[in-house]
């Protein structure tokens, strides 16, 4: 078969197949010696020698020429054989080798010095990439703030260790899951810089979406980042809700004292009045309702003014299971039960985490002996138990109770919100300030197979601020 023409014009314009280094070495050296030879031949030749003598001397001055050719050889191909394996060693990241006879003024010498030099650039180079690599994983594992790592397929590629525990999984399984799997999909679909809150999290939680690029290998991956802000919101609104408890209470008990002290003076002049029986009853039953009601008003400004005015707590060394118990004893409408767990014993103020202990205990007791329930039953064994559980570094409390539950959890820490006729609508608030002074959390939630709530409170074990410690 015959060549097309364009076939036959690339080989026309195809370049010569180099002979190898080596080859034109020992090829230039040949070159090199054969004039010699030829030259030392004639001479020995036409010297009146014997024939073996001869041939004995051309034969050993081809031997001592194979010899320097193999000599230059040695010199030239040696040292440039130990720098490609420099070279080499380098391409796979292995910096021990070095070249030999690295001296100045030498241009092989300099070469080798060049590239040992390169040698320890790039081993220096490794060494600094290891150690800021090890300082940003250990970074990114001890911040707080669960982080995320994504490719182009929403792969989880990184987590560090808080981010294990708001999704509650190891990293072992979850690297390797998409976002949907995980329940993170949402915060690669939300606006940055917007707030989400996530399914398998406490509902009252707010999640700070911020989202970045970054590209490794040329990829383009997502850093996914979550920043809980409740309780900076929460602080927002509790200083929103002391200013307006300081202008509320000023306000009303200016007027609260005048009307008290007018109702009480009239009640005392109504007796001495020339009036009826029945005059008198309806004239002291409307101005003894007035001063009650004064009196409610005025409690219900004085406990928020409590909330308002609470002071830091002075933290010591607290065992829990007495406390549990004692407030537990307290109860005399109900008896708790209280499950032992361990001797455990945490940095706190006593008496703060008692009166939260009344409040949730309280609670629970009067849902659990509500008379009356949605289905119209009465309760058959009203109860409510204590326990709690310890790890190295947090106490896990939990009451629960067989009550209704809870008809809207998202209110429960609301100021002023309370489904009891008689509520003030500040226990819980009051609460949830103890435990996250405490540096805690609080969490209200229905239980999952029975009816009734659950409360759990996590207390660290430690001194969230040495400031707060009581000498």
């Amino acid at each position: 078969m015959g060549c097309s023409p364009r076939e036959t014009e690339k080989s026309k314009h195809k370049k010569p197949r180099r002979a190898p280094f080596e080859r034109r070495i020992i090829r230039s050296s040949m070159w090199l010696a054969v004039p010699g030879l030829v030259t030392s031949g004639v001479l020995i030749w036409l010297q009146d020698w014997a024939i073996e003598s001869k041939l004995a001397l051309l034969f050993a001055e081809l031997v001592i020429c194979g010899l320097i050719v193999a000599a230059l050889h040695d010199q030239i191909i040696r040292p440039l054989q130990t720098l490609a394996n420099v070279v080499g060693a380098l391409r796979e990241e292995d910096y021990s080798f070095r070249a030999r006879n690295a001296v100045a003024e030498d241009a092989l010498g300099e070469l080798s010095l060049e590239v040992n030099a390169l040698a320890d650039m790039l081993s220096d180079q490794r060494t600094r990439a290891i150690e800021a690599t090890a300082l940003l994983r250990r970074v990114v594992e001890e911040i707080d703030v669960p982080l995320f790592a994504f490719d182009p397929l929403q792969v989880l590629q990184l987590v560090n260790s808080a981010g294990e525990r708001l999704l509650q999984t190891p990293s072992v399984r979850l690297m390797g899951r998409t976002a949907a799997e995980i329940g993170l999909q949402i915060c690669l679909a939300a606006p940055n810089e917007s707030l989400v809150p996530l399914p398998s999290n406490n509902s009252q939680t707010r999640w700070l979406v911020r989202r970045s690029l970054f590209r490794q290998n040329g990829i383009p991956h997502t850093l996914l980042v979550l920043s809980d802000i409740s309780r900076a919101l929460r602080e927002e609104e509790r200083s929103a809700w002391q200013r307006l408890v300081r202008v509320l209470g000023h306000e009303l008990n200016n007027s609260l004292a005048p009307i008290k002290s007018i109702a009480g003076s009239l009640y005392t002049r109504i007796s001495r009045a020339s009036l009826s029986t029945d005059e008198k009853q309806d004239f002291g039953r409307g101005l003894e309702i007035i001063e009650t009601r004064a009196d409610s008003l005025n409690r219900f400004l004085q406990a928020y003014r409590q909330l308002a005015q609470m002071p830091s707590p002075v933290l010591r060394q607290t065992a829990l299971p007495p406390l549990v118990t004692r407030v537990a004893a307290l109860e005399t409408r109900l008896q708790i039960t209280v499950v032992s767990g361990p001797n455990v014993e945490l940095m706190a103020d006593r008496d703060q985490l008692e009166q939260m202990l009344i409040n949730i205990m309280r609670n629970a007791t009067e849902a659990a002996m509500e008379q009356i329930h949605s289905n119209g039953k009465q309760p058959a064994n009203p109860e409510v138990i204590v326990g709690w559980q310890s790890t190295e570094k947090e106490v896990v409390l939990s009451i629960e109770d067989n009550g209704p539950g809870l008809l809207n959890p998202t209110n429960a820490f609301v100021p002023f919100y309370t489904t009891k006729p008689a509520g003030s609508g500040i226990g819980l608030v009051l609460s949830r300030e103890i435990v996250e002074a405490h540096g805690g959390t609080i969490e209200l939630s229905n239980r999952e197979y029975q009816r009734g709530c659950k409360v759990k409170i996590v207390l660290p074990r430690a001194i969230p601020d040495p400031a707060m410690l009581q000498v």
